[in-house]
């Protein structure tokens, strides 16, 4: 099994988003094309509540998918259409924005929070589809533990064990791993998917030329069937989204992500005349 080796490695820049919440955008508009079909990824960790408790108010969201999973927190989220929530320690909110949605997700204070949103494409297909929301609790998240490795499902399926998501629109795959220090594990994985990983915490290798690679980072790995990473002496934790690529023309404005301009001036202008919600 061919072994995927490091194409990219991106370490983000610390942005304030929302109405002031200090982040790491870990992948970004500069990156659509490498890591086609994913969007963006925000990363958050800190133990200090000024830098995210004001939250995200209501805003606007069409023609993508919003992945946010929780290792430590506590966001109380709503909605247009009447939806209410939250999202606590180790469980994830799958928001299928479709067609339109305005919501606001609201961290609240907590010694910690430490995880991730991922933004996934939606398909010129599935630009205009129904929104909807899927919420997975820690104890829908399967895990499987054995010889110094925990693996969390929470989309796609590992060693014949099935997640609660799969992706409706994008097959995704997205694991959370945590390795023991100095200790190898391998997956395979589908040769036509982009894979990236995200080093939440510890450090680690993930091919034979490429040195260590220190948490808060993402690395994009090239062609092959297989991943292979190895543990460094503190240990590794990351996530591991891989699906695949859309190949799809994207015009994206804010948080409105369509195929053309035309479409994403639509909808601004549906948002100014009060119709962008359906």
């Amino acid at each position: 099994m061919a072994m995927r080796a490091i194409r990219k490695i991106v370490g983000g820049a610390t942005q304030y988003d929302g109405a002031g919440v200090k982040l790491v955008r870990v992948i970004g508009h500069a990156d659509v094309h490498d890591f086609d079909p994913f969007l963006m990824l925000d990363a958050f960790d800190s133990d200090n509540p000024d830098d995210y408790t004001k939250g995200f108010p209501w805003h606007p969201h069409r023609g993508i998918e919003t992945v946010t999973y929780l290792i430590h927190g506590d966001i109380e989220h709503g909605d247009s259409l009447g939806n209410k929530g939250r999202i606590v320690d180790g469980s994830c909110q799958w928001m299928t924005a479709g067609s339109g949605i305005i919501h606001q997700e609201m961290p609240q204070a907590v010694p910690r929070i430490l995880g991730a949103q991922l933004w996934i494409n939606l398909p010129q297909k599935s630009k205009m589809t129904t929104p909807a929301y899927r919420d997975i609790t820690a104890e829908m998240i399967k895990i499987v533990a054995r010889d110094g490795v925990v693996v969390r499902i929470i989309s796609g399926q590992y060693q014949g064990i099935f997640g609660s998501m799969q992706g409706d629109y994008v097959k995704t795959l997205y694991l959370d791993v945590s390795l023991q220090p100095h200790t190898q594990w391998t997956i395979e994985v589908d040769p036509q998917n982009t894979v990236f990983c995200y080093l939440v915490a510890g450090s680690g290798t993930f091919d034979e030329d490429s040195g260590i690679i220190q948490d808060h980072r993402a690395v994009l790995l090239g062609d092959g069937q297989g991943v292979s990473v190895q543990s460094g002496p503190q240990g590794l934790r990351f996530l591991l989204i891989s699906g695949k690529p859309l190949k799809e023309s994207i015009a994206w404005g804010g948080p409105i992500v369509m195929n053309t301009r035309e479409e994403l001036r639509e909808a601004f202008a549906q948002l100014d005349n009060g119709t962008f919600i359906r």
